[in-house]
C-alpha cells in the first residue's frame, strides 16, 4: 500500500479527525487519528494488517513466535497481525495501572515478541508494554504500528516499523496555542490524560 492508500483508508472511515484533542499521552493537538474507527471495517483492518506485516524485515519475521498488544487500542490491529503472520497474538492490560499479562495469556522464557500499537505518539504505552512482556518472561525485538505520529522522537530502544509516519503538532498543556486552546477539548483515547 501506498502512504496515499493508507491515508484514504483512514478518511474513508472517518477516522481523520480535526479539533482540540487532548492524547493519552497528555498532550494537545489539533488531529487525531481514530483508529477504532479505521479498524472497525474487518476488511480494512485486514488490508492494513497484510501491509504491516508485509513491511516488516525477513529477519524480524523469521524470529518472533508471537504478537503482544496493549489494550485497548492494539487489539485489534494486533490479533490482525497475528493472522497476517500466523501467530498467536495476546494482549497487556492495566487493572490496577500497570501493564500486564491476564486472561491465562503465556509466555515462555525468552520467547520473542513483536509487539504491535494502533499509534505511538511519545513511545509510553510501547515501553510500558515491553516492561510486562520482559516481566512475564519474553524478549520484545521489534515493535510495530499503524501510525507513528512521534514526530521522529519516539525511541523505544528496539527497531520500530510504522506503516505510517505522519507529523501533526501537539503541545505540552502549559504550551497550547491561543487558537488551538479556544476549541473545546476532546479526550477521545482509552487512557487518562497524564
Amino acid at each position: 500500500m501506498t502512504q496515499d492508500e493508507i491515508l484514504e483508508e483512514f478518511r474513508a472511515a472517518d477516522a481523520l479527525l480535526e479539533g482540540h484533542f487532548v492524547l493519552s499521552s497528555g498532550l494537545h493537538s489539533p488531529r487525531y487519528l481514530q483508529c477504532a474507527r479505521v479498524l472497525m471495517d474487518p476488511s480494512r483492518a485486514s488490508r492494513l494488517a497484510s501491509a504491516l506485516a508485509r513491511s516488516l524485515p525477513i529477519e524480524i519475521k523469521s524470529q518472533i513466535s508471537m504478537v503482544v498488544s496493549p489494550a485497548m487500542g492494539g487489539v485489534i490491529i494486533g490479533h490482525e497481525m497475528g493472522r497476517s503472520l500466523g501467530l498467536e497474538a495476546v494482549f497487556v492490560e492495566r487493572p490496577t495501572g500497570t501493564f500486564e499479562l491476564r486472561r491465562g495469556f503465556r509466555l515462555k522464557a525468552g520467547q520473542k515478541v513483536l509487539l504491535v500499537e494502533d499509534v505511538v505518539t511519545t513511545g509510553l504505552s510501547s515501553r510500558e508494554a515491553m516492561k510486562a512482556v520482559e516481566t512475564a518472561g519474553g524478549q520484545v525485538i521489534a515493535a510495530a504500528a499503524l501510525v507513528d505520529r512521534s514526530n521522529g522522537l519516539a525511541d523505544l530502544g528496539i527497531p520500530f516499523f510504522p506503516l505510517i509516519r505522519i507529523d501533526v503538532p501537539s503541545y505540552e498543556p502549559g504550551a497550547v496555542p491561543e487558537e488551538l486552546a479556544a476549541i473545546p477539548v476532546e479526550k477521545p483515547g482509552s487512557r487518562k490524560a497524564a
